[in-house]
């Protein structure tokens, strides 16, 4: 779709990994298996969560693409995502978040703040305690404690209940990551304070503390 005929129609609104928070007036994107698993017909009934995905909730996956129109999106949002993925599908992620969005569109993504745990974990070490180095990689979500075998692990890995973090992201890293990509007005940013009213239906401000938000323009 050319840049002219994107900028006469009504932006779109997508959401990717969006969890349990499916808001209407966004498309909202999940890749996880999770999602598939209760998608398939009479399958979802024998999972046993508690808490299962909206029924707007659409399967689909950034690093691969998503079934949305090229610079058709106003605003894309991403919260606790990005993370999850290594640095190489990071940068598919982020080119084709900036494919998706039309000039001007909004980009906002919260992911936890790398620096931030590293300033604790030295906070840590300077008041002498002896768990620091284990508190870490448990605040970073990297690594693990016990490697767990048979089909019962490797379930609960499928079906997202261990879902470790690939990749880590501070404020300048990340910064540079997305001016990598085409993208501008790059600004660090808190709950709440868009602009643009309907970002206000997927954001939550218990997941922005102690973490990395950013907000950027195509």
């Amino acid at each position: 779709m050319s840049s002219s005929k994107a900028a006469g129609k009504p932006g779109l609104y997508v959401q990717y990994g969006c969890g349990w928070c499916a808001p209407e007036g966004w498309l909202n994107y999940d890749a996880s298996f999770t999602l598939k698993w209760e998608r398939i017909p009479l399958a979802g009934l024998f999972t046993k969560n508690s808490q299962r995905f909206p029924a707007n909730a659409k399967i689909g996956d950034i690093v691969s693409g998503l079934p949305v129109p090229e610079e058709s999106c106003q605003g894309v949002y991403a919260s606790h995502v990005l993370e999850h993925l290594t640095l190489e599908d990071f940068h598919k992620a982020i080119r084709n978040t900036f494919r998706i969005l039309r000039a001007g569109g909004i980009f906002r993504l919260v992911v936890p703040d790398l620096e931030y745990c590293a300033r604790e974990y030295i906070a840590r070490l300077d008041r002498g305690m002896t768990n620091s180095s284990s508190q870490f990689m448990r605040d970073i979500n990297m690594g693990y404690e016990r490697r767990e075998k048979g089909l019962v692990p490797l379930a609960r890995k499928l079906l997202g209940d261990l879902n470790p973090h690939l990749w880590m992201w501070d404020e300048i890293s990340m910064i540079e990551a997305l001016a990598q990509h085409g993208f501008r007005q790059i600004r660090r940013c808190a709950f709440g304070d868009c602009e643009d009213a309907a970002f206000a239906q997927v954001e939550s401000a218990g997941r922005f503390e102690n973490a990395l938000a950013i907000e950027a323009r195509r």
